[in-house]
């Protein structure tokens, strides 16, 4: 089934059309013609091969949402014409401990990414959403519900389950005081979703210009990092924290606002991080911990409780031709709060 799409023929290069094939529709397969896809900084990090695994061509998105076109004959879950969403995973073994308890995200055999996983599929790896159709297994198929905007839904594929799954397991709930720091991408969603859960959301930047938008987005109030005395005043108030901040940077100032007991988890920085201080966990008994999205399951239930909150990505529609710009916007951190491709326009 050939497809058209914008690929990366090598590291650094720009994203340019690029004709690739989808399998065939299988048995259990649902065929989505996509109309969005969400633009997560991974896409660009794997454009620009930063973490060595990059095989190219490369066709990223992982923030997919469009509707089912074909389903295979044993399919229960769908019907064509039904909204429809893929996001970070497309495949994982099934068999061990934690797929079979829902947690696909940490199979023991490494789950198959939406993009630049090796698979059987034409081309020997997985291409991803910047593209006009994509074929997968129903398991790994999500339902969107009819009252979320599509557009605005994409983003909830990874900023968005990658902040509620950690604040779900973590209990966050009415009564507790929950910090998110950075207001970017994955931090607007972690502002929403902790003031949807009822928790008292203190949104931790070091730009005090980010307060208004914060309160807008539901936060109680704004506190900046880069303010010793302000710093001081909440050490050792809050019952957790969800650390979104995307590169390596000292964590000790923000493990001394936990309590005893609390948790700081890191969902943004895939790197080593500098300044961990094993003095602060031992003597506050203080949790440093990490989270990647979440099962597939947890991803279905986070899209039913947006549904039922009214609550999306705030996003910036782009047409395809437009991603390169898009990319150098989002280095420069000029976007409010996430791009979202058209895949209308790639025809």
């Amino acid at each position: 089934m050939k497809t058209s799409a914008y690929a990366a023929q090598k590291a650094k290069d720009t994203v340019i059309p690029y004709e690739i094939e989808r399998r065939p529709v299988g048995a259990s397969d649902v065929r989505i013609e996509i109309e969005y896809c969400g633009v997560c900084h991974t896409d660009l990090h794997f454009v620009n091969n930063d973490w060595g695994m990059s095989e190219f061509p490369l066709v990223p998105g992982h923030e997919i949402i469009g509707r089912v076109s074909e389903v295979g004959k044993e399919v229960s879950k769908f019907s064509i014409g039904d909204r429809a969403a893929i996001g970070v995973m497309v495949e994982s073994c099934g068999n061990c401990s934690f797929c079979l308890d829902g947690l696909e995200q940490y199979c023991a055999q490494g789950f198959t990414a939406t993009y630049n996983s090796p698979c059987e599929d034409p081309g020997g790896f997985t291409y991803g959403g910047y593209s006009q159709r994509i074929v997968a297994h129903e398991n790994f198929v999500l339902q969107v519900p009819n009252s979320l905007d599509l557009s605005a839904t994409a983003p909830l594929l990874c900023a968005g389950i990658t902040t509620y799954s950690p604040l779900r397991h973590w209990g966050v709930a009415e009564g507790m005081k929950v910090g998110i720091i950075g207001l970017g991408g994955l931090g607007h969603m972690g502002v929403k979703f902790a003031d949807a859960l009822g928790a008292h959301t203190v949104m931790i930047t070091t730009s005090p210009e980010k307060g208004d938008d914060a309160s807008i987005l539901g936060a109680d109030e704004v506190l900046v990092s880069t303010d010793p005395d302000a710093m001081a005043k909440e050490a050792g108030e809050f019952d957790f924290i969800l650390n979104t901040i995307p590169v390596n940077h000292r964590v000790d100032p923000y493990v001394e606002l936990l309590k005893v007991d609390a948790t700081m988890c890191v969902v943004g920085a895939i790197e080593p991080l500098d300044q961990v201080n094993a003095a602060q966990l031992m003597f506050g008994r203080r949790r440093l911990a990490g989270s990647i999205i979440g099962g597939i399951e947890e991803t279905q239930q986070m899209l039913n409780f947006c549904a039922e909150r009214n609550i999306v990505s705030e996003v910036e529609l782009i047409k395809m031709d437009e991603i390169n710009e898009a990319f150098h916007r989002m280095v420069k951190r000029d976007v409010k709060y996430r791009f979202v491709i058209d895949m209308r326009s790639l025809t």
